[in-house]
């Protein structure tokens, strides 16, 4: 009796499913699937939260990756990544019977033979400091800032933006002017509200410097607080003797092997400059923003890998539980499957009936996982604020990356279960008549 109400059931839904099948939405497909999912909560519950699982840890550790990249190129804000510091050492190891221990000092004529014998350079420039407690003087209050003694290419090496005004240019180092462009937060500090600094006067170690111009910095607050003058004038009015502190150089868009051809070049220019071993570390340090930086990049490309494979792995493994469950479900429904054959259904409704819950499934919990990872991503962001947590800083994901790994979590989820759909759609009717 049951199986006869069961089999009149069936033909009163194909022969409505038929007529529906002349438009574009079958309601009978999907009320059928929402009922096997409602009959199958925990089943349907276990197969969907894979796919949501897998969706939500790749986005999750997308965003993580990026936030930590983010973090480091931060970092590295405040110096073009394009340049070469220079900075005097200590030998360490005898040369030609010298002693260990002797300082290194660099000079004008070190910096000069810098940029007549090393090709490649963009911009370069020396860089002195003028050290002392209030060594800034504006009407009569005193301020300590760092004054940093330059030349116009120290612009380029740390990113400084000017906001007004100008910053050093060649005439001034070559006449040895006495200008300054100071940070903006000098410039807050020392004059009211409303005053334009420009044109106005600040002594530095009793000597009066015209204001020229104010500049922003990449690098954040510090950066800002600092003021520079021309490298000859501080040199003469302050009694350098032609010594110089550091260099930095930029060096263009030249490729990371020849930045490292230059950097062996200047280590070999200073050791004969300077007569200590070419081996020898600690003589003088040169860093090279270029190597670092490309070196930073090979490692987030390694984790993005890393990442991207732990989440396709974790997808593929959703997928398989897709597909693993249509199976069971063709299994389970196997008697009902050889009714609608017998009734009339075709190979390709059953199909498409099987591929539908697949790909209704992986739709809903591949949707619920992009928006609970995205949304994750966001609180974390609240969390940490733009000033970010160490090196951690706006983690954040390509939302058309994230759409697409959804895409293709969709295609695959129905491609698991074309063959539970294949395997239906060849079930013999009288035989899955006969199956209890």
């Amino acid at each position: 009796m049951i199986e006869k109400q069961k089999f009149k059931k069936i033909q009163i839904i194909h022969q409505v499913s038929f007529k529906n099948q002349l438009y574009m939405f079958d309601f009978d497909k999907w009320q059928e699937i929402i009922e096997t999912i409602r009959r199958h909560k925990l089943r349907t519950a276990l197969t969907a939260f894979g796919v949501f699982w897998g969706i939500f840890m790749l986005v999750l550790l997308l965003g993580a990756g990026n936030g930590l990249q983010n973090g480091v190129e931060y970092d590295f804000r405040d110096d073009a990544i394009n340049s070469i510091w220079i900075r005097q050492g200590r030998t360490s190891i005898p040369y030609k019977g010298m002693k260990p221990g002797r300082q290194i000092q660099f000079n004008k004529e070190d910096f000069n033979a810098v940029n007549a014998q090393i090709e490649g350079i963009e911009h370069s420039t020396p860089r002195n400091y003028v050290r002392g407690d209030f060594s800034v003087v504006y009407k009569n209050k005193g301020y300590n800032f760092n004054i940093r003694c330059t030349y116009p290419g120290h612009r380029y090496v740390e990113n400084s933006i000017v906001s007004q005004g100008r910053f050093l240019n060649d005439k001034d180092v070559s006449d040895a002017r006495k200008v300054a462009a100071i940070g903006h937060l000098v410039a807050e500090t020392i004059y009211e509200k409303g005053v334009d600094p420009l044109g106005t006067y600040i002594q530095i170690k009793g000597i009066p410097f015209k204001v020229i111009g104010v500049f922003k910095d990449t690098g954040g607050p510090n950066e800002m607080k600092n003021i520079y003058i021309p490298w000859s004038t501080a040199n003469q009015a302050y009694n350098h003797q032609n010594k110089v502190h550091q260099m930095m150089v930029t060096t263009g868009d030249l490729p990371i092997e020849e930045t490292e051809k230059m950097t062996r070049q200047i280590e070999q220019l200073f050791a004969d400059r300077h007569r200590f071993s070419i081996e020898d570390k600690q003589a003088i340090h040169i860093f090279n923003n270029n190597e670092r930086f490309q070196s930073i990049l090979n490692l987030f490309a390694g984790i993005r890998g890393l990442v991207g494979f732990v989440g396709i792995g974790t997808l593929l493994a959703g997928i398989i539980g897709v597909g693993n469950i249509m199976l069971i479900i063709v299994s389970e429904r196997t008697k009902e499957i050889g009714l609608r054959k017998a009734l009339g259904a075709t190979p390709n409704s059953i199909i498409s009936m099987v591929l539908m819950e697949s790909i209704f499934i992986t739709s809903i919990a591949g949707y619920l996982g992009l928006l609970c990872g995205v949304g994750l991503l966001e609180l974390m962001n609240l969390a940490i604020g733009p000033e970010g947590a160490g090196m951690f800083r706006n983690p954040e994901i390509d939302i058309n990356l994230a759409l697409g790994a959804t895409a293709m979590l969709v295609i695959f989820g129905g491609l698991a279960g074309y063959l539970p759909a294949r395997k239906a759609a060849a079930i013999n009717p009288i035989e899955a008549l006969r199956e209890e």
